[in-house]
């Protein structure tokens, strides 16, 4: 089978993120989860040759064009692919540099009124989440920063959202470490957050 998506590989080790994400987790969620929706999405697509030379954001942004017979799979495991390729990149070791700068420091201040209080809201739409699925920052259709969720592995361009910055609250992203206490996972993963990475996302976007 020739494959059209690939697994990324990551910036730094799985260790890298101690002790807010442990190695075991991080490993087991990079090459067991992630490389299953890989490899899913391209089995799905082999059904499917139309769909093999489009990108996987006109994928996803419109999931009623693509057929029935593979359209769950490519939503699920697309979605997966994507969520996972954006939430590995805005996490990094962690550093002193614990908020945003420049534009998107302004561009959060102006929407929320500071950082601690981006911070709270985002915070509480990741805990207070129901279920499987994902807290994100993202860009209306307006260049309006919003805070979002979705729910499995949807991704805020099926709604008309650019993403930015996103936190995976599905369980296995914290179980192995953190059990039930998704407070504390969130609450620790603002210590690794990619601040810089996410910057440059709304710069991309704004282009």
């Amino acid at each position: 089978m020739r494959y059209k998506f690939e697994l990324p590989q990551l910036r730094y080790p799985y260790d890298a993120l101690e002790p807010y994400l442990d190695a075991r987790t991080m490993e087991i969620h990079h090459t067991k989860h992630h490389a299953s929706y890989v490899t899913k999405l391209n089995e799905a697509l082999e059904k499917w040759p139309e769909g093999q030379g489009k990108s996987l954001e006109e994928l996803l942004q419109n999931p009623e064009s693509v057929p029935d017979a593979v359209r769950t799979a490519v939503r699920n495991h697309g979605g997966g692919h994507q969520n996972h390729s954006l939430f590995w990149q805005i996490m990094k070791p962690p550093a002193r540099n614990g908020e945003p700068v420049g534009e998107l420091a302004d561009a959060i201040a102006a929407q929320f009124g500071d950082f601690a209080k981006f911070r709270e809201e985002f915070t509480k739409a990741a805990t207070g989440h129901f279920g499987s699925g994902w807290a994100w920052l993202v860009i209306d259709a307006d260049g309006k920063l919003k805070i979002v969720t979705t729910q499995n592995q949807d991704n805020p361009v099926m709604s008309g959202y650019t993403p930015m910055l996103g936190l995976d609250v599905w369980e296995h992203a914290y179980y192995l470490k953190y059990q039930n206490r998704r407070p504390e996972y969130v609450e620790n993963w603002w210590n690794i957050v990619n601040w810089e990475q996410a910057g440059e996302n709304l710069k991309n976007i704004r282009m």
